[in-house]
């Protein structure tokens, strides 16, 4: 029904309780008719004056229809004193008076608009709090509470908590048992503190709080215990850790001397101490707002947010570490203390501020300051209402224009009769008693316009409250990037708990200006006591935690004397491996390859290299050009092998592979060409010439027959001639680990040592010929393949293996076997991680203690999200997305806990690559009797490559392992077919010279 439609109702004797937007054309008064009586109504519902149309007079109803005793008529209207032919209802008529107070507070009757305005100045302030340039002026100051974590319902102890915030103070004892049931128990004492000791020197005042404590202690029988205590200490300080709170001055009638500029923490402790009859460990200096959000978390995990609204009012949350510039760190999370009682403090709020806020302000004892608490609070809240009475009784707008001594009074009219008033049933009746006790004479109108003037305040204090939560609330949503927030909020504070609609109208604004969220509110019990246990409870299970979690890493640890032994151990096995007689004892092999040069630039002409390494096969066409146009061209095209030719006969997978060859040839338009061909071929070999090499065993999931024991180079020239297409000279067969060195030796003359870090691992060197026994000749170097993954096959790295180490040998399918190779490489990494996770979620240490199925799945933790997870650009969200994506449920600190596993494996892994490297460079200066060597190593491998941190790890290692050194690290582009190319260019370049 729209503005000026007639709308005809039939009423009883009844009081006319509708909204002043709608107005009756006909106003007779009902007590004139005679109980019973029935009179026609004709009402028009009118667009409210102040904007908003229909029966919601911008957004705050209008009182409940209210029990009235009857008249001399025995009728229930209202205000039937003066009856007679012409009075009708209109002097007491009650829409009349709550429009004029509607009227009258307009400036304090707030939009939704205004609302998500004012959230959005609350959240610009935040952000201003939260940077370090910006937070000298930020009027919100955001400030740290070193508190780093909620509960999780696993916190177990016996805990002290001091809660100091008054007159009286507070001593606690709190039980928290996880014994399934979460269970708290608390008992507690309150002492006095008597003025002279407000009002004495600090050390007096300690000394009391010492000697209530031991008293305290002495009562229960626990003074022979080191308990850990929580202090609430309420009052305005600067906290710089969590057991450290510097007091910036005293409040609350406190004067004590020596103490404002002290950390209030040490002055405890040392009271404690110069008693000498029991100790305590302070753990944590706790603001109340945080311990009301720690109290709420215990019983419900959800809750990231903790609010008050009591006397004063304040706010805190979990925010994410990498938003708090004043603290030093970028991970995990911190609650954030906001002082939120000073917003406006700059002038954010003066478009919204009355009269009546002014005058409140002025009359504070901190005018200019706490300019939101003061529109919001307790303290204000009926102070605010006494002020809007006087100025309306001033105006002859209520009260017949008279005052008394009692409402004149600043203080007279306290905030709890704003709750007496807005009560449903007994409202208006308080409103007539408290009025009365005032000195006043109030009319019937006088107190519905005093509840209308309570419901606007009280209102407005809710929605200004709603609209600040909902920014933070949106904040929490925009740092966790989800669609939809489930949240708690922990609540404390009179107005909150004892007002009968101020929680639902906060609730109510939440929900509107947050759709898309799901916020549940927890009444807070006993916030400054067992909030104050509460975080003493959860930096205690942090630390044990962390002890137990580190312990177990330790053994991951490798300090720098550990290191030195590994790379003095790795030459010991390397000599070995050359000699002639130690050789076959040796776990690293250190293969001759026969390739006794390295690119020195005038390589030049085409070349076919063949990349055979998996299910798929490359065939490459190489161009190497010198002079001055100097650079390698490369075409190339992938080819698959099916399952049957991978576990066919030997005929037949060459076979394949001729065939791709000659397709490729085809593709390129070089059918008929004869080229040079380097074969790099990635299984286990051993090879007795540059041209031959003899397949040792199938890996990969190959089974050909007939190739093991055979010379896979005859293999692939037989393939050639019975196809009768085209022939090729097979120059090299190649490991793809020279492959690398070689490509990066074409780009660099230092490049003599080549490694890959990838799947696997292995290195190369260029070795004195006349120590590499296995080969005649002492002329010149050729490059020896190490095999370094099989580096403590023998039990010489027992002492540095973990259960870890073990547990993901003993599964794996060549246990015993490349142990080097299992502690540093991509294929066994993510295992690591997977059996440590495992082990910590069984000790409770992670995951609250819940091992998922696909945590027990063995390779389920790849190696390429220890890179993702370490990315120095990837935020905790991301982390707990990959932990999502394989099942595992994280919170913010599991998710820290993962990205610390991740790290240690992975800077051991670089570290002993390191420890290895150092041992090859460190050779080839002794071999050359250099003081300085200065040497090239080309790199290739997606570990390497891929990992965030691995390059700079190793190559520092090697800097401090190997001082007389100076190792260059290049990355190698193609090293299985480039690399193949290059070493058939230097061998054809040999061979030419040779003949000419």
């Amino acid at each position: 029904m729209g503005p000026g439609h007639g709308l005809a109702v039939r009423l009883h004797c009844l009081p006319l309780s509708v909204c002043p937007s709608v107005r009756p054309s006909v106003r007779p008064c009902p007590a004139r008719m005679g109980a019973g009586s029935r009179l026609r109504f004709s009402f028009k519902v009118l667009r409210c004056r102040y904007g908003v149309s229909g029966c919601d007079p911008c957004r705050i109803p209008p009182p409940a229809p209210q029990r009235y005793p009857p008249c001399s008529t025995g009728s229930r209207a209202l205000s039937c004193h003066n009856p007679g032919p012409t009075a009708g209802i209109q002097p007491q008529d009650p829409t009349l008076g709550w429009q004029r107070v509607d009227k009258y507070l307009y400036h304090m009757r707030l939009s939704e608009d205004t609302l998500q305005e004012v959230s959005e100045r609350f959240r610009k302030e935040m952000e201003k709090g939260l940077g370090a340039d910006t937070n000298p002026t930020a009027s919100v100051k955001m400030l740290p509470s070193f508190v780093r974590s909620t509960p999780d319902g696993t916190e177990d102890g016996d805990f002290l908590a001091l809660d100091l915030g008054g007159t009286n103070f507070r001593v606690l004892r709190v039980k928290v048992s996880d014994n399934g049931l979460q269970k708290v128990e608390m008992e507690s004492q309150i002492y006095e503190i008597h003025e002279d000791l407000m009002r004495g020197s600090g050390m007096q005042l300690f000394d009391h709080i010492a000697e209530c404590l031991g008293n305290f202690m002495e009562k229960l029988k626990i003074k022979d215990k080191k308990l850990p205590l929580g202090f609430t200490f309420s009052f305005p300080c600067h906290q710089t850790k969590l057991d450290e709170s510097i007091l910036v001055n005293w409040t609350k009638g406190f004067k004590c001397s020596s103490v404002e500029g002290k950390d209030v923490v040490s002055l405890l402790r040392r009271a404690i101490k110069k008693r000498g009859d029991f100790d305590i460990d302070i753990v944590a200096v706790v603001n109340d707002t945080v311990g009301t959000m720690m109290s709420c978390g215990y019983d419900d995990q959800n809750c990231e947010v903790g609010l008050i609204v009591g006397t004063g009012t304040n706010a805190c949350y979990m925010e994410e570490m990498r938003h708090i510039d004043l603290v030093e760190g970028d991970e995990g999370r911190m609650c954030i203390n906001m002082e939120w009682g000073a917003f406006g403090d700059d002038g954010a709020l003066n478009d919204i501020r009355t009269e009546f806020d002014h005058e409140i302000d002025m009359g504070s004892l901190n005018p200019g300051k706490q300019l939101f608490e003061k529109m919001i609070s307790g303290m204000y809240m009926g102070e605010l209402v006494r002020l809007i009475l006087v100025k309306m009784a001033k105006e002859g707008l209520l009260f017949q224009g008279k005052l008394s001594s009692d409402l004149r009074t600043t203080g007279h009219f306290e905030t709890r009769f704003v709750s007496a008033i807005e009560k449903e049933k007994e409202g208006l009746q308080k409103a007539h008693e408290i009025l009365t006790k005032l000195g006043l004479e109030p009319s019937h109108e006088d107190c519905l316009a005093t509840h209308r003037i309570c419901q606007i305040v009280s209102t407005r204090s809710a929605n200004l409250c709603g609209a600040t939560l909902a920014a933070v609330l949106r904040r929490i949503k925009e740092n966790k990037g989800v669609d939809r927030l489930r949240s708690t909020v922990g609540v404390d504070g009179s107005v909150y708990k004892k007002h009968p609609h101020f929680a639902r109208r906060l609730h109510k604004t939440v929900r509107k200006l947050l759709p898309d969220c799901e916020i549940r509110f927890v009444r807070s019990e006993d916030g400054s006591g067992k909030g104050a246990a509460m975080v003493t409870a959860v930096a205690y299970r942090l630390a044990a935690q962390h002890k137990a979690r580190q312990k177990i890493l330790e053994a991951l640890k490798l300090s720098h004397e550990q290191l030195l032994e590994v790379k003095r151990r790795m030459r010991v096995e390397m000599e070995k491996g050359l000699g002639k007689e130690t050789h076959a004892e040796a776990t690293v092999k250190m293969l001759p390859t026969y390739v006794c040069s390295t690119p020195d630039g005038t390589e030049k002409g085409d070349f076919l290299a063949l990349d055979l390494g998996g299910t798929n096969f490359r065939v490459l066409l190489v161009r190497v050009r010198n002079g001055m146009r100097r650079g390698v061209e490369m075409h190339n095209k992938i080819y698959s092998i099916p399952l049957e030719v991978m576990q066919g006969t030997g005929e037949e997978l060459f076979d394949h592979i001729v065939h791709c060859i000659s397709d490729f040839l085809e593709y390129m338009g070089m059918k008929g060409v004869s080229l040079p061909l380097g074969f790099t071929f990635s299984f286990p070999c051993k090879q007795t010439n540059l041209d031959e090499g003899i397949l040792l065993k199938w890996t990969k999931g190959f089974k050909a027959t007939g190739c093991e024991g055979e010379d896979v180079v005859s293999l692939l020239k037989e393939a050639i001639h019975r196809r009768e297409e085209f022939d090729l000279d097979v120059v090299a067969v190649v490991n793809d680990t020279v492959g690398t060195m070689m490509t990066c030796g074409y780009e660099d003359p230092y490049c003599e040592v080549g490694l890959i870090v990838g799947t696997g691992s292995n290195a190369c060197y260029m070795e004195e010929m006349r120590n590499v026994e296995l080969v005649e000749g002492d002329e010149g170097r050729m490059c020896v393949n190490m095999e370094w993954g099989a580096f403590g096959d023998n039990g010489c790295l027992d002492d540095i293996q973990t259960e870890f180490d073990l547990a993901v040998d003993e599964l794996s399918l060549n246990p015993g076997k490349q142990r080097f190779e299992k502690m540093i490489s991509g294929m066994y990494l993510g295992e690591i991680v997977r059996n440590i996770l495992m082990d910590f979620t069984k000790r409770g240490l992670l995951f609250r203690g819940r091992i998922s199925e696909r945590l027990k799945t063995r390779g389920i933790f790849e190696t390429k999200f220890l890179s993702q997870i370490e990315s120095d650009c990837l935020a905790l969200l991301q982390v707990r997305s990959i932990l999502q994506h394989l099942g595992l449920e994280s919170t913010c600190d599991d998710s820290i806990i993962v990205k610390e596993v991740c790290t240690v494996v992975a800077r051991r892994a670089a570290q002993l690559c390191g420890a290895g490297m150092a041992a090859v460079v460190d050779k080839i200066r002794e071999n050359r009797g250099l003081e300085f060597l200065k040497v090239t190593v080309g790199v290739d491998g997606t570990l390497y490559k891929l990992h965030p941190h691995f390059s700079a790890i190793m190559q520092d290692t090697v800097r401090q392992l190997s001082p007389c050194c100076e190792v260059t690290f290049l990355q190698s582009e193609d090293g299985s077919g480039k690399g193949a190319a290059l070493i058939t260019a230097v061998a054809c370049r040999i061979r030419e010279a040779g003949q000419r």
